[in-house]
């Protein structure tokens, strides 16, 4: 399989600096491409040096790069504003025209579907998989080996349920969400109550979780159903794998919530909220539109205001800071008032 430079930057939109004629046969990274494979540079965030290095060392037939990089001479580039959406492209096309498919396409056999369901075209039902009563299955959705879908709940149209996803009872699940293997969609809210003598009794979980269009879920993430109203992500929410989310939580659109964060029970956040890796959200609480929190932070009340926080508790990230210097020269500190307290003594003896 190959693809000339020019093929490349037509599918992209990008601004071709080289020879147009020349094949690529592949894609990699910097460090170990070769003059057949195609790569990228973008301005990282962390490392710069390291990414600047390779940039210069690469043996990449072909580079993505953005308007700001100085191109060396010889060599070919593909501009765009955006490398690495427009080598991610190259990627999937490149892994579509190899046909990377699974070979169970369709319904298979070996899957049991009750007969009240509601299945659309195109629908692929792989092996082992089960489908309860009266669900509804959209157009062009995939689901995946040894899947579990409780009955009365309906799946849009082009979904991807990877194996062993667990959909509960009476959830709802939008156009386009695609949800990775372990993941489980509904399982019952941690509630109790404790009655005189110190036991704990369940309370029955009746609300259901509402999944909108474009969500992403990763892998053995859990997100609860509401004790009695419901648990809803909102549209382009992206959550990666490993996340707790309580029930009766609303998760904004567009979020970013990243691994072994976990968020109790009628929390809500706003749009564009980023929760960093193993950060603990407390219950009730909100956060507003443009909260971002670092990894592992404690919150726990609401932040209201857009911007950077970080700490336990958490606080603006500048005061996190500020307060992480002082704790690392807290021995300075003490020596020097240590030293302070003799001369006053001595003086006041």
């Amino acid at each position: 399989m190959k693809k000339t430079l020019q093929e490349i930057a037509d599918l992209t939109e990008s601004r071709l600096v080289g020879d147009p004629n020349y094949n690529i046969t592949h894609y990699a990274d910097l460090d170990t491409a070769n003059p057949s494979a195609i790569s990228f540079f973008s301005q990282p965030k962390f490392d710069r040096q390291r990414y600047k290095n390779a940039l210069q060392l690469t043996k990449a037939g072909a580079l993505f790069v953005d308007e700001e990089t100085p191109l060396i001479e010889g060599r070919n580039y593909l501009i765009t504003s955006s490398p690495s959406l427009a080598f991610q492209k190259t990627i999937e096309s490149f892994c579509q025209d190899s046909k990377l498919t699974s070979a169970f396409q369709g319904i298979h056999p070996t899957a049991i579907i009750h007969e009240s369901c509601q299945i659309e075209e195109g629908v692929t039902i792989g092996p082992y998989a089960v489908v309860d009563q009266y669900v509804k299955i959209g157009q062009g959705t995939t689901i995946g080996p040894h899947c579990a879908i409780g009955h009365n709940s309906t799946i849009g149209a082009q979904c991807t349920l990877h194996a062993k996803v667990v959909i509960r009872e009476r959830c709802t699940i939008g156009n386009r969400v695609i949800i990775q293997p372990g993941a489980v969609i509904g399982s019952c809210g941690f509630g109790y109550t404790t009655d005189e003598k110190g036991h704990h009794q369940h309370l029955k979980q009746l609300g259901i979780v509402s999944i909108e269009d474009d969500v992403d879920i990763g892998a053995n993430t859990t997100i609860d159903r509401s004790r009695f109203k419901e648990t809803r992500i909102k549209r382009g929410s992206k959550i990666d794998n490993l996340v707790q989310i309580g029930h009766g939580v609303e998760v904004g659109e567009d979020n970013i919530i990243v691994s072994q964060t976990g968020i109790a029970g009628s929390t809500s956040t706003g749009r564009h909220v980023v929760l960093g890796g193993q950060v603990a959200v407390n219950g009730h609480i909100k956060l507003g539109d443009g909260v971002i929190v670092t990894a592992r932070t404690g919150v726990s009340k609401s932040l209201l205001k857009p911007g950077k926080y970080g700490g336990v508790p958490a606080v603006t990230l500048d005061d996190y800071n500020r307060n992480a210097v002082y704790l690392r020269n807290i021995e300075k500190y003490i020596k020097k008032i240590n030293t302070l307290e003799k001369i006053v003594l001595k003086k006041e003896a």
